[in-house]
């Protein structure tokens, strides 16, 4: 077990959770001020999608990035800032006709069209899927070569890239991009698990997939919903890193809304139980291997 957890804070995410929770960051400046308040709380990282201001929906407009970035900059937050590329990886088929696509389900995208975000605010880090998996009733597709494409052009741009992993065979993929020379150590691994249809969040699911990463790599792990909290106990004892933040979980308790620093500090609570803490953004960077904001 490390002593320094390095804490993500996942403000907002892509899901109409706004709904479900006033507490959803949805404009620039509130998606900007829980990354200030959770960096306050202990996070030394924080995962960023944005939202249309006028619907709360998910929006994929690049000037709403750079103004979130802009906006957190611009304060000084001392915070790492790890923008998603989760986008564009959707499809959906004709129920008469599986043969073709359903243009009103499909939101594909080429990998330079996932990237637009990242090559003009150029943050510290951002997201890289690696599965084709079931997600819900619809595929999520993120093919090989469009990941290497990624890949290749993130390191040109000098952001390293968080490899998001949800179930064993992705780490076998990440295995092979390594052995192709895509990634340079030390490798910054998310293993995400409670998704519908991936890994489990549980302690044996987990396990197996601490157990396959491969050498020289910085892994941190996050659960779903309410298996949150006790995937962030899990991951510190088996010393990797920890993610928490109303993307994934709306609850503090039953019936209690969360809020992002709330959720930060509950994961310091158990951080700190199990005799670590939280790693700075300072120290987050030096181990990550990338310079200041």
């Amino acid at each position: 077990m490390q002593k320094e957890v390095i804490l993500t804070c996942a403000l907002t995410g892509a899901a109409n959770s706004v709904p479900k929770n006033r507490n959803v960051p949805v404009t620039p400046k509130q998606i900007a001020d829980d990354a200030h308040d959770a960096a306050s709380a202990g996070a030394a990282a924080v995962h960023v999608h944005v939202r249309n201001p006028d619907t709360g929906l998910e929006s994929t407009d690049p000037n709403l990035f750079r103004e979130v970035v802009d906006r957190i900059r611009d304060r000084g937050t001392d915070v790492i800032i790890n923008l998603t590329t989760g986008i564009g990886v959707t499809v959906a088929f004709d129920r008469n006709d599986p043969s073709r696509l359903d243009p009103k389900g499909t939101d594909f995208w080429p990998p330079e069209r996932r990237l637009q975000h990242i090559e003009l605010v150029r943050p510290d880090v951002c997201s890289l899927d690696v599965p084709i998996m079931n997600f819900g009733e619809e595929p999520f597709l993120n093919l090989p070569e469009h990941v290497r494409v990624m890949a290749r052009r993130m390191r040109e741009l000098g952001v390293k890239p968080e490899i998001e992993c949800f179930d064993l065979g992705d780490l076998w993929a990440v295995q092979r991009y390594i052995d192709e020379g895509l990634f340079e150590p030390p490798y910054l691994i998310q293993l995400c698990t409670g998704v519908r249809y991936g890994a489990p969040a549980t302690p044996r699911a987990l396990m197996a997939l601490v157990d396959s990463l491969p050498k020289d790599c910085n892994w941190g792990a996050f659960g779903i919903g309410d298996r949150q909290m006790p995937i962030v106990a899990q991951a510190v004892l088996l010393g990797g890193n920890v993610r928490v933040g109303l993307e994934d979980n709306l609850y503090l308790a039953k019936n209690e809304l969360a809020t992002n620093p709330k959720l930060v500090e509950r994961a310091v609570g158990i951080i700190e139980s199990l005799g670590a803490g939280a790693a700075s953004a300072a120290a987050a960077r030096r181990r990550l291997g990338i310079g200041p904001t």
